[in-house]
């Protein structure tokens, strides 16, 4: 019998990208569903065999605008109390680290921009990772969970990636980014967080070309790794 993937998709232009390969490599069907969809609701998150849950420019605490944001949370506690495979990606990150009982907040300075992390557990599957420029574009972080792992860091933000056990697996950055066309429209909707990191829509698309690829193949190895270590 196959095995179940459903990416959760909380924006058009933030989905699965470079990360697509490694996970039907490892013989997942991927489905996906949009916050949106009025059947999300109704969708047992604790069902599928994977979880992969993606970025969005929303904050965790903007429950209000975004009432998902509750039921989303709820339904991910409990798979994450079950330990089933699940992967979140900058907001899936937050996602996960609320769910874990963790506070997610505003941070200190927006992270736009290509760089690599620090503080690498070079035990982990984030090596692939080491010396590499991954894509950061975020403004929110969170406190670590209970019983973690730290994976990695960077200057701005020192919570960057986060394990419990070998089946969950939170990314604040951005390592499926970096062939992906749709990068143009997050170039487009954040305009103001490039002028006050101190670049522009230029520098940032010149970045991508130059950091892309090899961000890319990196990520793939770091996800394909951590899929053959699940339980």
């Amino acid at each position: 019998m196959a095995k179940t993937g459903l990416i959760i998709r909380h924006v058009p232009h933030e989905g699965i990208a470079g990360y697509r390969e490694p996970i039907e490599a490892a013989g997942f069907e991927l489905d996906r569903i949009d916050v949106d969809d009025p059947a999300f609701g109704r969708v047992d998150l604790t069902e599928p065999d994977l979880l992969i849950m993606m970025g969005g420019p929303m904050g965790v605490y903007e429950v209000e605008e975004h009432p998902w944001i509750t039921c989303q949370l709820r339904r991910l506690e409990r798979r994450i109390a079950a330990g089933r495979p699940t992967l979140g990606v900058c907001f899936g990150a937050q996602m996960m680290a609320a769910a874990m009982g963790a506070r997610v907040y505003p941070g200190p300075t927006k992270e736009v921009g290509f760089h690599p992390l620090s503080g690498i557990d070079r035990e982990s599957p984030l090596r692939h990772l080491a010396d590499v420029a991954v894509l950061h574009w975020h403004g929110d972080t969170f406190d670590l969970p209970d019983d973690v792992e730290l994976l990695g860091s960077s200057e701005a933000y020192p919570h960057q990636a986060f394990r419990r056990g070998p089946n969950l697996l939170a990314l604040q950055f951005h390592a499926e980014m970096g062939l992906d066309p749709r990068f143009d429209a997050w170039v487009d909707q954040w305009p103001s967080a490039l002028t006050e990191v101190g670049s522009s829509p230029a520098k940032m698309r010149a970045a991508h070309s130059e950091h892309g690829p090899a961000a890319v193949a990196a990520g793939r190895l770091m996800v394909a790794e951590w899929l053959a270590g699940l339980e």
